[in-house]
């Protein structure tokens, strides 16, 4: 069995996995701001990551995961979902979409006034919301109030899948 070597891009150093551990339990293990809104189900973009390499190394797309992957606005062929992928061998690199996922409006009505820093993007569907360096108004975070609702929902569904 042993342990594999996983390497988040932007990060210094690689985590060790046991055998089909997740690619979640690295960025974990690395205290990143994950959200995983649907509870590690694979029902939201919240742990999208890309495989830079070693994509042979991980297990194959559940049909859930291939599903939620064809959701995703920023989808690329090297996308997966870091709950669902499994570590199996080594040498995994990877890295994380740029971008920042909010749960609700209240997320982000602290940066009235302000441009955002990064780009950010529908927890489900990965989508750009606000692009990085626009203004944030009130009317803006009014018109994504249905993100709160979107993201309700999912919570309720990946409560009732095992």
């Amino acid at each position: 069995m042993g342990t594999h070597s996983v390497r988040v891009i932007g990060t210094n150093k690689p985590v060790e996995l046991p055998q089909s551990a997740r690619l979640l339990d690295a960025l974990l293990r690395l205290r990143m701001p994950i959200l995983m809104a649907c509870g590690g189900k694979g029902l939201c973009a919240t742990c999208h990551v890309y495989v830079e390499s070693g994509t042979e190394s991980l297990s194959s797309p559940t049909p859930r995961e291939q599903s939620s992957l064809r959701m995703l606005a920023n989808r690329k062929s090297c996308s997966r979902l870091s709950c669902q992928a499994k570590v199996n061998g080594p040498d995994v690199v990877i890295s994380v979409p740029e971008g920042r996922y909010f749960e609700s409006s209240k997320d982000i009505e602290i940066l009235i006034g302000r441009r955002t820093e990064v780009d950010i993007l529908h927890p489900v569907t990965g989508a750009l919301l606000i692009a990085a360096g626009m203004l944030i108004s009130r009317s803006r975070i009014s018109q994504l109030a249905q993100v709160t609702i979107d993201i309700d929902e999912l919570r309720a569904r990946s409560e009732s899948i095992q």
